[in-house]
C-alpha cells in the first residue's frame, strides 16, 4: 500500500533543531526520525512512499538524492551531464517528494496529493513519532470494519517522572511512563479515498475531517497499548536517543 508521510510542519516547539532544518530531519542515532518511520512501514512491507514536503522541504530532496549517490556505486558521465546508479541501494523504496506548501495544514497537503494516491486505500502518518504498532494486525482491523478511516489510538506520555512512595521511601521511579488511562490520537491511519470527501479545504486533519468522519460513524480506533513515542521537544529528542544508544529502541522491529 502507498504510505503519505506529512513532513511540511514548522516544529515550532523544538526551534533550536527546526531553525537550520525540518522537523522530520531531526536525527535520531544519526538517521533522520522519517528514516526510521519509513524502515518501519517498509518492514511490513509498504515500501511506497509519498511524502508532502512543506518547511524547508528542499533538505528531505536532497537527503533522498544524496542516499541514492551515495550509497551504491555510481558512474558519472560529464560528457551528457548524466549519472548512472550500478547497484540497487539496500533500502528498496519507490519515494515521491511533492511540495506541497510551507503555510498549507495537515488536510490540505493530503488533499494535494489526491492524485498520486489514487483509487486505493492508503496508509497516513506524521513525520516526528515513532511506534512499534503492528501495521498488519492494524489493517487487518481497518478491513474488519468496514468504516472510511482508522486511528491508531495511543497511551500518552507522562509529562512528569512517575513516583511509587510507601512510608516515606520511594519503592518505584519511572522517569517518563506511558499513561495507563486515556487515549490520543498516535496516527498511524489506514484511509479509504472516499476521505477526501471528508475534507472541507486547507484545514487541519487533525479537526474537521476526523470530527466528520466520527459524525458520520466512519471513524475506527485501534487501540495501541505498545510503545508510541513523538518528538515535539528537544527533551523528546534526547529521550529517543538515548532510547536508541541503549541498543534496544523499542519502535525497531527491522533488522539492520
Amino acid at each position: 500500500m502507498k504510505v503519505v508521510l506529512l513532513a511540511g510542519g514548522l516544529g515550532s516547539r523544538i526551534a533550536e533543531e527546526t531553525i537550520v532544518r525540518p522537523k522530520p530531519m531531526v536525527e535520531i542515532g544519526h538517521r533522520p526520525i522519517l528514516w526510521h518511520i519509513m524502515q518501519h512501514y517498509s518492514h511490513f512491507g509498504h515500501r511506497e512512499f509519498i511524502v508532502c514536503l512543506g518547511y524547508k522541504g528542499e533538505q528531505i530532496k536532497r537527503y533522498f538524492a544524496d542516499s541514492l549517490a551515495l550509497g551504491a556505486d555510481v558512474t558519472i558521465d560529464f560528457a551528457t551531464n548524466s549519472v548512472e546508479v550500478l547497484d540497487t541501494p539496500r533500502d528498496d523504496w519507490r519515494v515521491t517528494l511533492v511540495d506541497t506548501g510551507q503555510w498549507t495544514q495537515t488536510a490540505g497537503r493530503l488533499s494535494r496529493v489526491q492524485s498520486l494516491v489514487g483509487d486505493e486505500p492508503f496508509l497516513m502518518t506524521y513525520g516526528d513519532g515513532v511506534s512499534d504498532v503492528d501495521l498488519d494486525a492494524l489493517l487487518e482491523f481497518h478491513r474488519g470494519t468496514g468504516r472510511l478511516a482508522t486511528i491508531t489510538a495511543v497511551r500518552p506520555p507522562a509529562r512528569f517522572g512517575k513516583l511509587t512512595v510507601n512510608d516515606g521511601q520511594v519503592t518505584h521511579f519511572d522517569e517518563k511512563p506511558q499513561m495507563s488511562e486515556g487515549w490520543i490520537n498516535g496516527g498511524f491511519f489506514v484511509l479509504e479515498p472516499a476521505v477526501f470527501d471528508f475534507i472541507p479545504g486547507d484545514v487541519d486533519f487533525a479537526r474537521e475531517p476526523l470530527e466528520s468522519l466520527a459524525d458520520a460513524g466512519e471513524l475506527s480506533g485501534f487501540c495501541h497499548d505498545g510503545f508510541w513515542q513523538c518528538m515535539d521537544t528537544a527533551r523528546d529528542r534526547d529521550l529517543l536517543n538515548s532510547l536508541w544508544d541503549s541498543g534496544h529502541p523499542p519502535w525497531k522491529m527491522w533488522n539492520s
